[in-house]
């Protein structure tokens, strides 16, 4: 039973989904802080051969505030982000089956922000053949006061994981001992990302899962998403 976590992200790249199809259960935070200038709300798209940023703008609010506790600001113009994808991937080969899945979450009319993105990662995942369930970090019976290792832990024991995955920038956050102390194997997931035609100049990495599939076929994707990436263990 391999078991990942992670906060939700507006339209992560494609480590994000290599990690939801490695694992046998990815539970999303929805019971954790916002952090304001990460990705929880916004990521990055090609204009013009470089990258710029898109995001979903929240409602005013304190910064003591859970994601799940986040709304989305009555400002936000769906048609505006979604022109803003026609007009920068005008010529991508798979902009057709792209937009339908963009029209699909941007048009989500969720006020909540974290239902917002869970729709949305539900909604890709599916667009991408991952079949792996996606849960609610509230939904499972630990005391949610626990912070950073120890709530992973329990929430690894709460869902019977012998296995947890992490991404690779994670490798200094948690103790093999610790996980092996509870029957749970501890691995790192290194995504490998193969530059693919942007229809432009120079490669830019690392953007959100919208530039990979709006240049790369469904089938190529799929493939990348299940082998392009290196799984390793803590090293002493």
């Amino acid at each position: 039973m391999r078991v990942a976590i992670m906060q939700p992200y507006f339209l992560p790249y494609i480590g994000y989904f290599q990690l939801i199809a490695a694992a046998d259960l990815f539970i999303v935070y929805d019971n954790i802080k916002y952090t304001k200038k990460g990705w929880i709300n916004r990521n990055r798209m090609l204009l013009n051969d470089g990258d710029a940023l898109f995001s979903v703008p929240l409602k005013n609010a304190s910064d003591q505030l859970d994601v799940c506790e986040r709304e989305i600001s009555p400002q936000f113009d769906a048609e505006k982000l979604l022109n803003q994808f026609r007009g920068a991937y005008r010529r991508a080969p798979y902009l057709r089956e792209t937009m339908a899945l963009l029209e699909t979450i941007v048009r989500h009319p969720a006020v909540n922000l974290f239902d917002f993105l869970l729709h949305s990662l539900v909604q890709t995942c599916a667009h991408l053949g991952i079949t792996t369930p996606l849960r609610r970090s509230s939904d499972i019976g630990i005391d949610h006061a626990l912070k950073g290792q120890d709530k992973v832990l329990a929430l690894c024991q709460a869902t019977g994981a012998d296995h947890y995955i992490n991404p690779i920038g994670g490798l200094q956050l948690y103790r093999e001992a610790d996980f092996l102390a509870k029957g749970i194997a501890l691995e790192f997931l290194q995504s490998r990302l193969h530059p693919y035609p942007q229809g432009g100049g120079e490669f830019v990495p690392w953007l959100s899962i919208v530039d990979v599939m709006m240049f790369t076929s469904p089938a190529s994707l799929q493939a990348a998403i299940r082998q392009q990436f290196d799984m390793t263990r803590p090293t002493a």
